[in-house]
């Protein structure tokens, strides 16, 4: 069994490598599109305001999550684990990292809630409700 779930691990991290990413934002956030330079900014937490004021609200998925070792590898060029130990470091200067939530659902129904956030999902994923602000491969 446990070889099983490693097994389907590893497809379901392929499949979200090979689908690529689509950066989503609320539909009031006022950028059309956004540049990786721009989203490592956000989610490094050195951006904190989209043009206009509107604060950003960065969302993660679960540390585990393949969809976010895509991410983070691809955007940030940072592994998980050296992402954790970045945002330990912020939390000493008062900044919190990124908000999680568990599956891309959650990001989009999060996202389609909230002012100002933008999370990140599987390119396959359903999208109702959320602006695309990128696909990235």
């Amino acid at each position: 069994m446990r070889a099983f779930l490693l097994t389907l691990l590893l497809v379901l991290s392929a499949c979200a490598q090979a689908e690529g990413l689509l950066i989503v934002a609320h539909p009031q956030v006022p950028e059309d599109s956004i540049t990786a330079e721009e989203l490592a900014s956000i989610y490094l937490i050195q951006r904190r305001a989209w043009s206009g004021g509107l604060p950003v609200v960065p969302v993660n998925r679960e540390a585990s999550s393949s969809v976010r070792e895509h991410f983070s590898e691809t955007v940030l060029d940072r592994t998980p684990r050296e992402l954790a130990d970045y945002w330990n470091r912020l939390r000493f200067e008062g900044k919190l990292p990124p908000l999680v939530q568990t599956s891309d659902q959650a990001v989009v129904g999060f996202v389609r809630n909230v002012p100002g956030a933008i999370g990140y999902i599987a390119a396959g994923q359903g999208h109702a409700g959320v602006k695309v602000l990128v696909r990235l491969p």
